[in-house]
């Protein structure tokens, strides 16, 4: 039985998705096990991450568990508390979903985030696999809505460049992860083949959907409006800031070759995610896709 939390997430979907594909015993957590849209044959259990219990119970007779928590300075022990409830349940193998840059000063105080799960992951006596997976190819549905309505798309990073990595790879990597002690004690810093800026990405959108699309910088304070009119902490809006900054300076122009070591085949191209997606950016969202997150 392997255990996946964030189960309605962009990772964890997949995940679900990779595994049952496989014919693998799937138990899926989400807080709202009725509204969970799944695949036939998973099993799918409450769990709430500040209700260790709920988690404990989910992990009985746990073989291996694909951990991501919640994202922000306020939540930085929830990784620690799912890694420790999963391990004392008799969890022997862990897959614990981390970003790209964690534990490096630059970053700023984002780079912090993911320490505590990441420590707690080493330090669990299992089998453990860390996954630092650069930007998000399906961070881009952001700017769905501008595209739709014939807006400028926004960016906050400015001409700094990202190894942008498909999602559907980093889940491959974690399916593996989870399935064979081959990738234990490995942490994987996961990128596509190139370096894109935010212009390369909607210049690639463009030519898939057969329409031009425009770039508008924004400032800082401009963001930092919007995320606190969306409820964001200024602990969150300061980190995430702090962050963008660090791929604007030109931090993040990173590119490995860890996910080629990990599955011994090329990543996506966000070329080949776009056109894959491309319904996404012309349509509306159901309300089956509204919501879904571009972190778990």
């Amino acid at each position: 039985m392997i255990l996946i939390t964030g189960a309605t997430g962009t990772i964890g979907s997949e995940i679900v998705r990779q595994l049952v594909a496989r014919g693998e015993q799937v138990r899926a957590v989400t807080r709202d096990p009725a509204q969970a849209q799944l695949p036939a044959g998973v099993e799918v259990v409450r769990g709430d991450y500040h209700d260790p219990a709920s988690i404990a119970a989910a992990a009985k007779g746990v073989d291996a568990a694909f951990i991501v928590g919640i994202l922000g300075p306020e939540y930085v022990d929830v990784d620690h508390t799912l890694i420790t409830t999963a391990r004392d349940a008799g969890v022997r193998r862990i897959v614990k979903l981390s970003a790209i840059g964690t534990g490096e000063e630059q970053v700023g105080r984002i780079g912090a985030w993911h320490l505590p799960g990441e420590q707690a992951a080493r330090e669990s006596g299992v089998d453990w696999t860390i996954l630092r997976p650069s930007s998000f190819a399906s961070n881009t549905l952001s700017w769905a809505d501008a595209i739709r309505n014939g807006q400028p798309v926004p960016s906050m990073t400015g001409s700094g460049q990202q190894g942008v990595v498909d999602p559907r790879d980093v889940s491959a990597v974690a399916t593996a992860a989870l399935l064979s002690s081959d990738h234990a004690g490995q942490i994987y810093t996961l990128t596509g083949p190139d370096l894109l800026t935010s212009a390369d990405q909607v210049a690639v959108l463009a030519e898939v959907l057969g329409q031009p699309l425009e770039v508008v910088d924004v400032p800082n304070e401009a963001a930092r409006e919007h995320m606190r009119a969306a409820g964001m902490s200024e602990a969150f809006i300061d980190g995430a800031l702090a962050g963008q900054e660090y791929v604007r300076t030109g931090g993040n122009a990173i590119v490995t070759d860890d996910l080629r070591r990990a599955l011994g085949r090329a990543p996506r191209t966000y070329t080949e995610w776009a056109a894959d997606h491309a319904a996404l950016f012309r349509e509306a969202p159901t309300s089956a896709s509204r919501g879904r997150g571009t972190i778990a």
